[in-house]
């Protein structure tokens, strides 16, 4: 049989619309979609046809039941979201490519009443007139911080980009060599740097800097000494740094300004929760730099933002630039952001409101309590499994606390029919998309970033994956 014989045998777009199950489609799914879909499919199918050679010609049959429920299966996923929630059975607390920090449900009404209605996003409610987006926060962060201004941009690349553009435009800024750091994407201070308009001039070695090299490398043309919290590597061994307030000395000392991008932005001090030590934008503050940029999305357990506080008068002059508007956030990154700092009014509240900072801190003994419930969920289903607990590691993830290794109690599963790579595909595959690790040849399910209100997916998703006995 020829090609062109086959490719005659293929349904018209009118004949699959005219068929029974394409009809049912069609009262959930637009028919363009639907037309869309199956034009899609059939393009492929006489892609393929025209691929094959004679041999494989002889022994090809067109399946219009195979047809249609390709178009099926492809408009219903035509019709998902992309942007869906996931199950995150991985153990990394900031995940970026899941999403970073998750938002309290505590903060859900609020962000839905602006998001659904007209809000004073830029209003002045006592005089009618228009206001500023950022009076929002800025006295909220003040308080929390001490500092003496704030500013919020859409995130922390963005906010130290208008620091150097607004403050040493033209001119050089001084940075250790050890604290070149490369963030997620392949942005790098460096080329942030560049597209500020400032030279950068890089002193010290890779492991040790110290206050002289600093010192060495002022001159005229000097705009600002930088500091950037290295929150995503530590170099560990024969290191030296300059403490901040020596170098706030030295900058005073030279009429410079010192500016510190302090990466995750926490506001808590988490060592007293067993987590390692990471600086706090308070302590910044309090030893006197002139500028600090932070994120909302990491350790501070908010949206997207890049948050800037300091002095006042270097962030008035932020304001006035032209970048300010290009890099100014939503309605729905303030009021998220908004909520999210009310929390930190009351350090006990957002310790347990704020799922970031409780995922941190929950402890390996209640984590292990929940891993037992999930576990005889699914042992109640009696699928055709191999399955136990083990103890495990978390990781912080997100670029912050790099050498954090959270204690906590994973899910451990063997299927019997298929590999660990297959269940672990098709659990990512599932309609609520699962995300697990495979290690020894088990899919692991880390508790400590799983929500109590997912388990009845997971098990569905093992019971539709696997089978029942």
């Amino acid at each position: 049989m020829n090609k062109g014989k086959i490719l005659s045998k293929l349904p018209s777009v009118d004949e699959l619309l005219n068929d029974k199950k394409i009809i049912n489609l069609l009262e959930e799914v637009p028919r363009n979609v639907v037309v869309n879909e199956i034009r899609n499919n059939l393009e492929k199918y006489r892609k393929k046809i025209l691929s094959m050679d004679e041999g494989s010609l002889d022994k090809f049959k067109i399946d219009i039941d195979k047809i249609i429920s390709y178009i099926i299966d492809s408009s219903d996923k035509f019709m998902q979201m992309n942007l869906r929630e996931v199950v995150n059975g991985m153990g990394t607390v900031l995940h970026t490519n899941l999403g970073r920090a998750l938002l309290s449900e505590t903060i859900r009404e609020q962000v839905w009443s602006v998001a659904g209605g007209y809000s004073t996003l830029e209003i002045d409610i006592s005089t009618g007139k228009r206001g500023i987006r950022y009076s929002h926060v800025v006295e909220l962060i003040k308080f929390i911080t001490k500092a003496e201004d704030v500013l919020v941009v859409n995130n922390n690349a963005a906010a130290v980009m208008l620091v150097l553009s607004t403050m040493a435009k033209g001119k050089e800024v001084i940075v250790s060599r050890g604290e070149l750091v490369e963030i997620g994407g392949s942005f790098r201070v460096p080329d942030v740097m560049e597209q500020s308009g400032t030279k950068l001039v890089s002193v010290g070695t890779t492991n040790k800097t110290h206050l002289w090299d600093y010192e060495n490398a002022i001159n005229e043309n000097t705009a600002a000494l930088l500091r950037v919290h290295t929150s995503n590597y530590r170099i560990l061994g024969f290191t030296d740094s300059v403490d901040l307030k020596d170098l706030v000395e030295l900058g005073k000392k030279n009429g410079i300004p010192v500016i510190e991008d302090i990466g995750s932005g926490v506001l808590i001090d988490l060592q007293k929760y067993g987590l390692m030590y990471e600086p706090t934008v308070q302590e910044s503050i309090a030893a006197g730099i002139d500028v600090v940029t932070f994120s909302g999305d990491k350790l501070l357990g908010g949206p997207q933002a890049g948050i800037i506080v300091g002095k006042k008068c270097y962030i008035e002059k932020m304001k006035k630039n032209q970048l300010t508007r290009a890099f100014r956030i939503d309605k729905l990154t303030m009021v998220a952001l908004e909520a999210t700092l009310r929390l930190y009014l009351d350090e006990e509240k957002a310790i347990k409101a704020i799922p970031t900072l409780r995922m941190l801190t929950e402890s390996s003994d209640s984590i292990s309590k929940r891993a037992k419930t999930l576990y005889d969920m699914i042992v109640s289903r009696k699928l055709d499994l191999d399955i136990g607990i083990s103890n495990d590691y978390s990781e912080v993830g997100g670029g912050a606390l790099p050498l954090e290794k959270l204690p906590t109690h994973a899910i451990t599963i063997k299927a019997k029919n298929i590999s660990s790579s297959q269940l672990e595909d098709r659990l990512r595959k599932y309609s609520t998309p699962i995300f697990t690790r495979v290690n020894d040849d088990r899919v692991i399910i880390d508790l400590r970033t799983v929500k109590e209100e997912q388990y009845g997916i997971i098990v569905q998703a093992l019971v539709e994956t696997v089978g029942e006995q």
